[in-house]
């Protein structure tokens, strides 16, 4: 079960498109959703989470917490809409993409991918490619 929570001005467009999308990503790596909340909140509730459990004093658009148990995949996710709105402006892109690609970015490190090092960062980026071209694939 995928569930949208708004603790800001915004709601996802297309709610039934996204969950569908997530859930086809999920089942491409042989992996099945128990349950993944994706929270929107502003810059200042994300800063606020990172600064109380990662004890990190800087914005940051996304933070997993994940909470799977087995193979299964459960976690909240936390986006700053503030934060997806400004990259997006930076980065020449539509909100809505960059949105989809901080979102799935949430959904490959449930998946075991980090981005910690230069190797990894290139292969995070190669899969968040993949799973952006699998949004509007319909089965």
């Amino acid at each position: 079960m995928i569930q949208f929570h708004y603790q800001t001005e915004f709601d996802i467009p297309e709610a039934k498109k996204y969950t569908e999308w997530i859930i086809r990503v999920a089942q491409a790596y042989n992996s099945v959703i128990d349950e993944i909340s994706f929270i929107f909140v502003t810059d200042q509730a994300l800063l606020e989470l990172n600064k109380e459990y990662l004890s990190h004093n800087y914005y940051t658009d996304i933070i997993t917490f994940p909470y799977q148990e087995n193979d299964n995949l459960m976690a909240d996710i936390f986006i700053s809409v503030d934060r997806v709105r400004e990259n997006a402006d930076g980065l020449g892109k539509s909100f809505e993409e960059e949105l989809k690609r901080v979102m799935i970015h949430g959904l490959l490190h449930l998946l075991g991918f980090g981005d910690k090092t230069p190797d990894e960062e290139i292969i995070m980026r190669q899969r968040e490619d993949d799973a952006l071209k699998m949004f509007h694939v319909e089965q």
